[in-house]
């Protein structure tokens, strides 16, 4: 069983096992397809396993949250029930996005603070991390993104 790198040029490599993959391909392509995945930077392996075994280790569950209005987004920061910390805001996308361990209880808790201070959400969702968010914790690179933000 030979090993292929997926990746591209301007985002993480991954190592598919039992997976053909062209080099143009993202991590969401690996998440679906591959058995195992290795997340390298700068020629070390910084993390391997299967897909949910990696975005596991990244804590579970998140709740995003996208506004109507981008001025309200650090009044919702101050909201959101998770140490914040946590949270990550990208301003362009109106978008907060925060780790969760009861995703029912989050997820309502979340809905109650924003209707009850004014904020209105135009969607709401949970999910679990991607292994693009999974490489970015475990390089520092979600770090460095958030500063040049």
């Amino acid at each position: 069983m030979a090993e292929r790198r997926c990746g591209t040029p301007s985002a993480p490599w991954s190592t598919a096992a039992r997976q053909s993959c062209s080099p143009l391909q993202y991590l969401e392509e690996a998440d679906q397809l591959a058995d195992r995945v290795s997340l390298v930077d700068a020629g070390r392996v910084v993390a391997d396993g299967t897909p949910d075994e990696l975005k596991a280790a990244l804590g579970g569950d998140r709740v995003d949250v996208v506004l109507r209005d981008a001025g309200q987004l650090g009044a919702a920061v101050a909201l959101l029930p998770v140490p914040k910390g946590a949270v990550t805001v990208d301003t362009d996308r109106r978008l907060l996005s925060a780790p969760v361990t009861d995703r029912v209880a989050a997820l309502a808790g979340v809905v109650r603070a924003l209707e009850e201070a004014g904020v209105e959400a135009e969607d709401i969702a949970l999910r679990r991390p991607t292994l693009d968010e999974v490489f970015l914790r475990l390089t520092g690179c979600d770090d460095r993104v958030k500063e040049a933000a």
